[in-house]
């Protein structure tokens, strides 16, 4: 068996500098690594969820991580205790949003944002369902 230590996604885009200033600013992540012509690292102190972005067309990075990522049919999610405040918070702040706050049957309160680099951020609040 292979131990896992820590989760993280890496997403290939061109501006880091937006992203970086877009994740500090709206979620207080912070930079563990950050160079501008490679690679951003996030990290947040609350949550110790961990995000990676990587720069395009890199000539030391296998082929299939030169390219830029599409946004399509790709989502970050992140759970937050109250997503009716985030939403008001993100609305506040004048954030793109790519969905608007709604209840879903399965569960879950939710709304999602839209990042520099067009991914799309669902902010998500597990609730109880309820029986009718």
């Amino acid at each position: 068996m292979i131990n896992i230590d820590a989760m993280f996604p890496v997403m290939v885009t061109a501006n880091l500098e937006a992203v970086k200033a877009f994740y500090e600013s709206v979620f207080g992540f912070h930079a563990v690594f950050y160079d501008p012509d490679f690679y951003l690292h996030l990290v947040s102190a609350n949550s110790g969820v961990q995000l990676g972005f990587l720069m395009p067309e890199l000539a030391s990075q296998p082929d299939f991580l030169r390219p830029l990522m599409s946004a399509d049919g790709y989502v970050i999610s992140l759970e937050v205790k109250d997503a009716a405040h985030a939403y008001a918070q993100a609305q506040k702040m004048s954030l793109t949003i790519a969905m608007a706050l709604k209840e879903e049957t399965w569960g879950q309160v939710h709304f999602m944002l839209q990042d520099p680099a067009g991914f799309r951020i669902d902010l998500v609040q597990h609730i109880e369902v309820s029986d009718h």
